[in-house]
């Protein structure tokens, strides 16, 4: 069981440092040690996370509706349902939302169809998601693992991560 103490993080025996009152290093390597970042910055670093997670169930709701009108020509909430492993009436609300905010259209009883804003985010969501994917199988990530894990890095990571990541995807296909 890990515990921290405010200077030493124990586990199972092995002692690590995190940091020491002083500040002085300790002898041993600290790859664990990080300065603290100041309060605006912290503060900004937690509202971009606070708005990925804002954004997750809206993309992950519109690149699902947008594979299923591809691959069988309409959306239906019973299916987002399932698909999504949650309950209908929890999909309803969600998908209420979606509408209210320009995301889909639909009508009670019909298919679900997505709006040109919500394609778009369809389409911005699965690029994204096909490069989180691509890079964790570039440096070794066994396919099944990566298709978990890219399911929710897409939602965090930068322009200019998913910029470095195509890098590395091209300089692994180039190899």
């Amino acid at each position: 069981m890990d515990c921290y103490t405010g200077t030493r993080v124990r586990q199972e025996s092995a002692e690590y440092v995190v940091s020491k009152p002083d500040n002085k290093p300790d002898n041993k390597p600290d790859k664990t040690n990080r300065p603290l970042q100041a309060a605006d910055q912290q503060a900004e670093t937690f509202e971009r996370v606070r708005l990925a997670h804002q954004m997750e169930a809206t993309e992950d709701y519109v690149e699902l509706i947008d594979d299923l009108i591809n691959s069988q020509g309409e959306a239906r909430l019973v299916e987002v349902a399932e698909r999504l492993g949650i309950s209908q009436p929890s999909a309803s609300k969600t998908l209420a939302r979606l509408q209210r905010d320009g995301y889909v259209t639909s009508e009670p009883y019909r298919a679900i169809f997505l709006t040109n804003k919500g394609k778009a985010l369809a389409d911005s969501s699965r690029a994204r998601h096909d490069v989180v994917f691509r890079f964790l199988l570039a440096i070794g990530v066994s396919e099944e693992t990566a298709k978990h894990d890219s399911e929710g890095v897409e939602h965090h990571v930068s322009d200019e991560t998913l910029a470095a990541f195509e890098r590395i995807i091209e300089q692994q296909n180039k190899s």
